[in-house]
């Protein structure tokens, strides 16, 4: 449940550097001073041109991020029934510093100037398109193993009458322990696609994604595994077939 204040400052954040993207593309304005001082101390020049689409990628990619963290909101509050768990100080301040950087690191990856701006139909590219399909995707069956997981405690009403874990079945669930974290990962991976495959800064912040989605999991199959002593030897914790 702590992880909804988490989404509350992404969405806020994310947000403010979506409207700051949105104006320096297509009002004419221009980024904050601070990420050109980021550039400079990456060793990027900012006042490159932008000849790969990259603002066009970067602001794609922060909406589906701000979208994402939107809906990521709304499930905490509204649809998942979460247990009387603790979170741990250190990784409570990691969390909300981790989306912070998240969207920062998108916007520090685009030009702050750029030369010769061109119409919208001409930024899209193919790669966009089949980026936000996965995306969409994704979100959509994480969505569904959301709302199967909090239905176990739930009634038919939509009374919480538990807060004891149980057995989901259903959507993903019929393969893997953890379909969300799962789909969580396809969702990062659907962004590296927006970017155009060779952002090599988003791949790291994939692969940080993959682990740390990797061990939720396998801990949470195990758990599974020794409390039940029926449940079902198929599945696999975090990736199909694997």
């Amino acid at each position: 449940r702590w992880f909804t204040h988490f989404y509350v400052v992404c969405v806020l954040w994310n947000g403010f550097l979506l409207i700051e993207l949105f104006r320096a593309e297509f009002l004419g304005g221009l980024l904050p001073s601070w990420v050109e001082l980021v550039h400079r101390a990456l060793g990027r020049d900012s006042d490159s041109e932008d000849t790969g689409n990259e603002r066009f990628s970067a602001l794609l990619v922060l909406l589906l991020l701000w979208l994402h963290s939107c809906r990521r909101l709304a499930e905490c509050l509204w649809t998942s029934v979460f247990s009387s768990g603790f979170i741990h100080v250190v990784q409570y301040c990691f969390g909300l510093t981790y989306y912070i950087a998240l969207g920062s690191t998108v916007l520090c990856q685009v030009p702050t100037n750029i030369r010769n701006r061109r119409e919208l139909s001409a930024q899209i590219r193919w790669y966009h398109l089949v980026g936000v399909v996965i995306y969409v995707w994704a979100s959509l069956h994480q969505h569904r193993c959301l709302v199967i997981l909090a239905n176990l405690r739930k009634s038919k009403s939509g009374k919480v009458i538990s807060l004891s874990h149980s057995i989901p079945s259903g959507d993903w669930f019929e393969r893997l322990s953890c379909p969300h974290y799962f789909a969580e990962l396809l969702i990062y991976v659907s962004l590296a696609v927006v970017l155009g495959f060779h952002n090599v800064t988003w791949w790291c912040v994939v692969m940080y994604v993959l682990f740390c989605q990797a061990l939720a999991a396998v801990l949470s199959h195990e758990f599974y595994q020794k409390t039940f002593s029926s449940y079902p030897k198929h599945r696999k914790a975090f990736i199909p077939f694997v």
